[in-house]
């Protein structure tokens, strides 16, 4: 290997350990979004399946947790980590496909150069472990091109099986194979060997227990996702945020590169009609579906998370491995050289919003909304006015607040969402005891009439605030619920 063969791969492990560092600081001191909460509770009761999605998730924060505690830091610590083995997985195929040790370097430094990878480590959602499961699909799949060993397929399936753990999305992982298989002349061959079947096999029995999870619960998540595909009204207005989303999420340079290495891909046959039919059907089998979707619902930024390995490797093409004329060329030196200190600069800028809201001048904005800044004071707000009130449990009307709350509260305390149980149903119940005393309701300012129907006494006894930089975010009443007259919990 040559000197300058030896560099990149040290530059790219130091590149990609020093956004890790990063990330572990900034996740420290932001406080917990509320799907974060909200997959830390379920953390605390594994399952084979939870309404929302797929368990990989709260396995991730149950492995972070057991490290370093019940803190943001836990919560995200294993999260954060997973970008190195997908910085791997995608550095090796690039050097499989391409066979340039500058191509592979960019394609592991471009992929976590995307706010999609920098962000979406740190803030633990399912698309962390599934942009993991993607790369090591794209992994796999570049070996069986390399050896045209069969037994590769059976690790394409364990890869395929963790992304379905992971979410639901990871279904068109097998569509994006077949294509692949169908389109390029020298891999149909593999449809008429066992190979490609046993390793579906491998990825049904990885995913059979979120099956049997959702047999046992009245196919509860499977119908909740998948009734999104459901065209009800065509509203074609969320098109026109697909690109500038995404714009965003992968950052200006990154972006720009990768669109014209998929344009390069598309158009010229200087690479082989094999690598350039996996990165094209990695990345647009995907985006195709989620245009569609768009037409009649909102496509939010981080669906299309499984295409940025294919995407960061296109991008990596575009700079090092296609030479492009005049103004393209200058295009795609300045996208590179500029890359990774926009990322930097972006991933600061929005931790600092999130945590002070400086820059929208101390305003509410959605990472207010989002992100709980504020909720560490309010729970130990909320705290003392239970232990002053003697109530014994309490009761919120959503998801993400009862989360939070949980999460916040001294570890212990009854807190439990009053609706929308199913959200709940891995998780042990409050005793009835618990709710039929004292019980405080937080809510949003103007609470129902119906409250004077359930309960003897019904009392407000506080209005209180979140608040980002002295600012208040969030408002939320605090009502005293005394003797309850029916079911507390509406199942």
């Amino acid at each position: 290997m040559t000197a300058i063969g030896m560099r990149l791969p040290r530059g790219v492990v130091l590149t990609v350990c020093a956004l890790v560092l990063l990330r572990l600081v900034a996740a420290t001191f932001t406080p917990l979004t509320f799907d974060e909460a909200y997959y830390w509770t379920w953390s605390k009761s594994l399952a084979g399946g939870y309404y929302d999605h797929p368990p990989m998730v709260a396995v991730v924060i149950r492995l972070g947790t057991m490290i370093g505690g019940d803190t943001a830091f836990g919560v995200r610590l294993v999260s954060i980590l997973l970008a190195l083995p997908m910085s791997w997985a995608v550095y090796r195929t690039a050097e499989i496909l391409f066979g340039d040790v500058r191509i592979a370097a960019a394609s592991a430094i471009l992929l976590n150069a995307t706010l999609m990878v920098a962000a979406g480590t740190v803030i633990v959602t399912p698309d962390a472990p599934l942009i993991v499961a993607a790369s090591f699909v794209l992994y796999f799949l570049a070996k069986v091109l390399q050896t045209g060993r069969g037994l590769w397929w059976i690790a394409v399936g364990a890869a395929v099986g963790c992304g379905l753990l992971s979410k639901y999305t990871a279904f068109f992982f097998g569509l994006e194979i077949l294509l692949w298989l169908l389109l390029v002349k020298d891999q149909r061959r593999w449809l008429a060997s066992p190979w490609p079947y046993f390793g579906g096999v491998v990825a049904f029995a990885i995913f059979s227990p979120v099956i049997l999870w959702n047999a046992e619960h009245e196919w509860a998540s499977f119908l909740k996702q998948f009734g999104r595909a459901r065209i009800q009204s065509f509203t074609p207005q969320f098109v026109a945020e697909l690109i500038p989303v995404q714009f965003f999420f992968a950052t200006p340079s990154v972006f720009v590169l990768g669109v014209m290495g998929l344009y390069a891909l598309l158009t010229r046959n200087t690479v082989s009609a094999a690598e350039r039919g996996l990165i094209n059907a990695s990345f647009w089998t995907i985006v195709v579906y989620f245009a569609w979707h768009s037409l009649h619902e909102r496509v939010e930024g981080n669906w299309l998370g499984p295409v940025y390995p294919a995407f960061a490797i296109a991008a990596a093409y575009a700079a090092h491995g296609r030479t492009w004329d005049g103004r393209g060329q200058r295009i795609a030196d300045l996208s590179r050289r500029w890359a990774m200190p926009v990322s930097v600069v972006l991933f600061v800028l929005l931790i600092l919003q999130a945590n002070t809201g400086i820059l929208s001048g101390f305003r509410r904005d959605p990472t207010a909304r989002n992100v709980g800044v504020g909720w560490p004071a309010l729970a130990k707000e909320i705290e003392a006015i239970r232990l002053t009130t003697d109530a014994t449990c309490i009761l919120l009307d959503d998801y993400g607040t009862t989360a939070w709350l949980k999460f916040y509260l001294p570890k212990g305390n009854c807190v439990a969402q009053r609706a929308d149980r199913l959200r709940w149903i891995n998780a042990p119940e409050p005793g009835e005891m618990l709710l039929r005393g004292k019980v405080l309701l937080v809510a949003g300012p103007g609470a129902p009439a119906s409250l004077r129907d359930g309960f003897a006494r019904v009392e407000k006894v506080a209005d209180v605030a979140r608040r980002r930089s002295g600012v208040a975010v969030g408002t939320y009443e605090v009502y005293l619920l005394e003797n309850a007259t029916g079911d507390v919990l509406f199942r």
